[in-house]
C-alpha cells in the first residue's frame, strides 16, 4: 500500500519538477540572460544556501547560522541526553550547506565586474517569490505538524533540477564554470532529497494523510516554479507556468533505483 501511495505522490511531483527544470533550462538560452542576470541568480542562490529556511525545526534563523546556534545551545547535552554522533551528523550537514554557499559565492566573485565588492552574506536578500515559498512551507508546518514537515522535506531541492540542468551545460566559458559549481553541489543535494522521499515509507500514514500530502506537495512545488522563474529573471511566461500547473509537460522520470524504492 505504501509503495502505491509513494508512486502517486511522485506522480503529482514529477510534472512540477519538470517545470522547475524547464525554467532553468530556458534561462540558459534566453535573450534575457546577461552577466547582470547571471550575477543576480547567483546572489539569490547564495541567499538560499546561507540564509534560506531549509526544512529543519531550527532553520528559521537561516540554514547555516540557525543550525550552528542550535548546536551551540545543545553542547552541554552531548553524551548526556544526545548521542555524540547525532551532533557529528548535524555538523556534517552544516558543512555541506556552507560548502554549497562557497561554490556559488566563488563563481559570483569570479564573474563580477572589476572593482566591485566581493559577495558576503550580509548583502544577500530574498525576493518576493522566495518569501512566498518560505511562508507557505512554514504555514504547512504550523498547520499540519509532522505531516507538513514531511511535505517540506519531500519538496526540498525540487529534485535537484537547478543543479542537473546546470551540470548539463557544455561551454568552456561561463557555462562551464556554472556546470562545475553545480556539480560540486549535486550529489549532496540529491542524497538529501532522496532521504526526504524515502523517509515517507517509514511513516504510518492514513489514506487521508496521503491525500493531504499530495495537496501540500503540489502547492509547494508550484510555488517553487514561481520562485525559480523569478530567480532567473522570468524566462517563462505566466501562461506557460499555468500550463505546467495543469500538467501540460512531460514529467521527469524518477530514479526509483537510486531512491531505493519500488516502482
Amino acid at each position: 500500500m505504501t509503495a502505491g501511495n509513494i508512486q502517486r505522490l511522485i506522480g503529482v511531483a514529477a510534472p512540477l519538477w519538470a517545470g522547475e527544470a524547464e525554467v532553468v533550462r530556458s534561462y540558459w538560452s534566453s535573450p534575457k540572460r546577461t552577466r547582470d542576470s547571471d550575477l543576480l541568480w547567483l546572489r539569490r542562490q547564495c541567499f538560499k544556501e546561507f540564509w534560506g529556511s531549509g526544512v529543519g525545526k531550527y532553520d528559521r534563523g537561516g540554514v547555516v547560522l540557525g543550525q550552528l546556534k542550535n548546536l551551540l545551545a545543545r553542547g552541554p547535552e552531548i553524551d548526556v541526553t544526545i548521542d555524540r554522533y547525532e551532533i557529528l551528523d548535524a555538523l556534517d550537514g552544516v558543512r555541506a550547506e556552507y560548502s554549497h554557499y562557497c561554490a556559488f559565492a566563488d563563481l559570483h566573485d569570479e564573474l563580477r565586474p572589476a572593482g566591485t565588492p566581493k559577495l558576503n552574506p550580509q548583502m544577500l536578500e530574498p525576493w518576493p517569490e522566495e518569501d512566498a515559498l518560505t511562508a507557505l512551507r512554514y504555514r504547512h508546518q504550523d498547520e499540519h505538524g509532522a505531516l507538513g514537515m514531511r511535505a517540506c522535506k519531500f519538496t526540498e531541492g525540487g529534485y535537484c533540477t537547478l543543479f542537473s540542468e546546470g551540470m548539463a551545460l557544455k561551454d568552456s566559458g561561463v557555462d562551464g564554470k556554472v556546470a562545475q559549481a553545480c556539480a560540486k553541489v549535486y550529489d549532496d543535494e540529491f542524497e538529501h532529497m532522496l532521504a526526504g522521499i524515502a523517509g515517507i515509507a517509514q511513516d504510518n500514514l492514513s489514506a487521508s494523510d496521503w491525500q493531504l500530502m499530495e495537496r501540500l506537495v503540489g502547492e509547494q512545488l508550484q510555488a517553487r516554479i514561481r520562485m525559480r522563474n523569478a530567480q532567473f529573471s522570468f524566462p517563462l511566461s505566466d501562461e506557460r507556468i499555468a500550463a505546467i500547473s495543469r500538467g501540460e509537460i512531460r514529467p521527469i522520470e524518477f530514479d526509483y533505483r537510486r531512491a531505493r524504492l519500488t516502482a
